[in-house]
């Protein structure tokens, strides 16, 4: 690993819609912490009728950034990679300020053992539940799903393969 050149800092203003690489922007959740780094990023896919992936924790000043930098734009797509409360607690707020449905592996699992995760959504519940290597299709835009349990028992990725980006 000391080969690889990792990259461990961006430029970035929180509240405000930025592209990362064509056809894919980012906002940053003011929500800085040890698991989150300097906040939660949510990607916007697409151009127009848009995607959206992990809308993030449940902070409605960062909903309303993302929706003030889509004001001429419509979402059409809520896609949540896992159920931790960083990433899919604002996915209320956005579907029911956009009329959007939420996308997602499923709710938080249930433990045999008791609560042996901390800091999960278990309210968390999406109106298409997706499977391992599903199809997603928007306009410009297929993403495809991989489950990638392990982080979250319901963690999904979704691959963009025309734009060689894997959103995890």
């Amino acid at each position: 690993m000391d080969d690889i050149d990792f990259n461990h800092h961006f430029e970035f203003e929180y509240g405000r819609l930025e592209p990362v690489a064509p056809g894919i922007r980012r906002i940053v959740a003011r929500n800085p912490g040890p698991f989150t780094g300097p906040g939660t990023g949510t990607y916007v896919i697409g151009e127009g009728e848009v995607a959206v992936i992990d809308p993030g924790p449940m902070l409605p000043d960062h909903v309303d950034a993302l929706l003030k930098g889509l004001s001429d734009e419509s979402i059409s797509h809520i896609l949540v990679t896992h159920t931790h409360v960083d990433h899919s607690p604002a996915s209320r707020l956005l579907r029911q300020r956009t009329g959007a449905p939420v996308f997602a592996f499923g709710p938080h699992a249930e433990d045999s053992a008791g609560d042996l995760e901390g800091g999960v959504d278990r309210s968390f519940e999406p109106d298409f539940t997706l499977e391992d290597h599903e199809r997603i299709d928007g306009a410009g835009w297929t993403l495809e799903t991989i489950h990638t349990p392990g982080h979250c028992s319901n963690h999904i990725c979704f691959a963009w393969p025309a734009q060689g980006a894997l959103f995890c």
